[in-house]
C-alpha cells in the first residue's frame, strides 16, 4: 500500500473512532435526561376533588407515586403557589380549574402550568388570607397516594358563633348572648386555632353535678359520621354512608330545633372532613349536654341487620363485634386524612383519661331509651347497648352515643336508609328516646 492509501486508511480509521466515541458520549450525557423524563413519567395524577366548607377548603390530588412539592403564599392579590415536581400536564391536572365552584369560600380559581421540564405550578387565586397546610397521605383503602391541601381562614371561626347563627341571635355580641343562654358553670374550652382544631379545656377532677337552671335548652351535639375524603360504609348500589347520615343529622336538627326546650349543634352540616377528636372538641367548646354521632353500619355477612346503640368503655369491648367496629370507626382519621405534624397528638389521650365513669353511666342511660325507641323504626341488631373505645365517645364530661341506623350492607335496610321518609322516623325516634331519658332525668348542669 502507497503511502497515500495508508494516509486515507488511517484518517477513516480516526473519523470512525471519534463519531464513536461522540456516539458514545452523547448517549451518557442523555441517560439523566432520559432518566428524569422516565421518573416524571412514572408519576401522574389519577384524581382530583375538591371539598369547600366554611369551616375550610380542602383540594386532594391522588397520585399513583408520591411527588415533591413547595409551596408559599403571596398577597395583594392574595395566592397559594403550589410547585409539583416531576410532573408533566395532564387532563386530571387540568380539569381541577373546572372543580372550583363560585360559593367556594376561599378559592376564586385555580390556574395550572408547566412551569419547568418537570415541574407543574397551580396558583390559587383566594378570596381571603390562609393559613395552607400542605401534606402528603400514604395509600389506605380505596386510596392511592394524596397530596392535600386544607386551606384554614386566618381566624378560625368559632363553634359558638355557629351556634348563635342556628339559634339566631342577634345584636351586638350574640357570642354573649348565646353563652348567657346556655347558662353552664363549667368552663368553656378555648377557641379553634388557625389549623380548625380546638384547644382542649383545663383538665379538672370530676365534680357533683348541680341543678341546673330551667331558662337553659338542652343542648344536643349532633354528629353526622365520615364527610369529605372519608365515604363510610358503601352499600350495594353505591349508597354512601356518610350522605345518608348528614341527612339523618339535618332530619334530627330540625326536629331538636322544633322543641321549645331543646337546641341543636352540628359538628359538620356539608360534606367536608372533621378529624375525631375535632368533633370531641366541638361539642365541649359549645357545651352540649349530649352527643351523638349518627353512622350506618356495614359487615362481610350482608344478612346482618338492626340498629345498634354504643357507648365507651374503659374496660374492654362489651363484644368481638363492638370492638371490630371501634376499630373500623377509629381508622376514619386515616381515610379522611390528617396532618399528623400539624395534629396535637396529646389531645386524644388527655380526653380519654380523662373521660369519668359518671359520664359513661349517663351514656348507657341515654342510650338504651334511644335503642329502645329505634328498635320500633328498624328492629335491633343487639338488645343491649354495646360498649368499646372510640375515640369520637370520649368527651370526659359529656354523656356520648353513637347510633348504627342500620346496615347499608345490607340491600333490604340499604333501601330503607335510602328513603327519605325514613330519614325523618329515625330523627324522631332518637328524640322520642331522649324525651323519654329526661323524664327520669332532669337536665344538670355540671359545675
Amino acid at each position: 500500500m502507497d503511502s497515500t492509501a495508508q494516509n486515507k486508511a488511517t484518517t477513516t480509521s480516526r473519523q470512525i473512532t471519534r463519531r464513536r466515541i461522540l456516539g458514545t458520549t452523547a448517549a451518557i450525557l442523555t441517560l439523566p435526561v432520559f432518566s428524569r423524563f422516565a421518573d416524571a413519567a412514572t408519576s401522574r395524577i389519577l384524581a382530583v376533588r375538591t371539598w369547600p366548607a366554611d369551616e375550610y377548603t380542602r383540594v386532594t390530588l391522588e397520585l399513583n407515586a408520591p411527588i415533591k412539592s413547595e409551596h408559599f403564599t403571596l398577597e395583594s392579590p392574595n395566592r397559594l403557589v403550589v410547585d409539583l415536581q416531576g410532573l408533566s400536564m395532564s387532563e386530571a391536572l387540568n380539569s381541577l380549574i373546572s372543580k372550583i365552584k363560585p360559593n367556594d369560600p376561599y378559592i376564586a380559581q385555580v390556574r395550572v402550568a408547566q412551569n419547568r421540564a418537570d415541574v407543574v405550578r397551580l396558583v390559587l387565586d383566594l378570596k381571603q388570607q390562609v393559613i395552607p397546610q400542605v401534606f402528603t397521605l400514604k395509600p389506605v383503602g380505596d386510596y392511592q397516594y394524596r397530596m392535600v391541601f386544607d386551606l384554614y381562614p386566618k381566624v378560625a371561626k368559632d363553634p359558638l358563633l355557629a351556634l348563635a347563627d342556628n339559634m339566631n341571635m342577634a345584636g351586638d355580641d350574640p357570642l354573649a348572648a348565646v353563652i348567657d343562654q346556655l347558662n353552664a358553670k363549667r368552663p368553656i374550652a378555648a377557641a379553634p386555632t388557625v389549623q380548625g382544631q380546638i384547644a382542649p379545656a383545663t383538665p379538672r377532677a370530676p365534680s357533683t353535678p348541680a341543678r341546673r337552671s330551667g331558662s337553659r335548652p338542652i343542648l344536643i351535639a349532633i354528629d353526622p359520621g365520615h364527610g369529605g375524603e372519608d365515604p363510610g360504609a358503601i352499600g350495594p348500589r353505591g349508597t354512601r354512608e356518610k350522605d345518608i347520615v348528614l341527612a339523618i343529622g339535618r332530619q334530627l336538627r330540625d326536629v331538636i330545633n322544633a322543641k321549645p326546650n331543646m337546641r341543636a349543634y352540628m359538628t359538620r352540616d356539608a360534606d367536608f372532613f372533621v378529624p375525631l377528636h375535632v368533633r370531641v372538641q366541638k361539642a365541649r367548646r359549645v357545651k352540649a349536654d349530649i352527643f351523638i354521632s349518627i353512622h350506618a353500619d356495614a359487615f362481610t355477612n350482608t344478612s346482618a341487620r338492626g340498629t345498634s346503640v354504643f357507648t365507651l368503655s374503659r374496660k374492654g369491648a362489651s363484644s368481638a363485634a363492638a370492638r371490630w367496629l371501634a376499630n373500623k370507626e377509629n381508622a376514619a382519621d386515616l381515610i379522611g386524612g390528617i396532618d399528623i405534624g400539624a395534629q396535637d397528638k396529646t389531645t386524644a389521650s388527655v380526653l380519654l383519661d380523662m373521660s369519668t365513669n359518671a359520664q359513661i353511666n349517663d351514656s348507657l342511660k341515654i342510650g338504651h331509651r334511644v335503642l329502645e325507641s329505634l328498635g320500633r323504626i328498624n328492629g335491633v341488631q343487639s338488645r343491649r347497648v354495646e360498649q368499646a373505645g372510640f375515640a369520637v365517645l370520649r368527651a370526659p364530661d359529656i354523656p356520648s352515643i353513637l347510633v348504627e341506623t342500620a346496615f347499608i350492607s345490607n340491600p333490604t335496610e340499604e333501601l330503607f336508609l335510602r328513603d327519605k321518609s325514613n330519614h325523618r322516623l329515625i330523627a324522631n325516634a332518637i328524640v322520642q328516646g331522649l324525651d323519654s331519658y329526661f323524664a327520669t332525668n332532669p337536665p344538670l348542669a355540671r359545675g
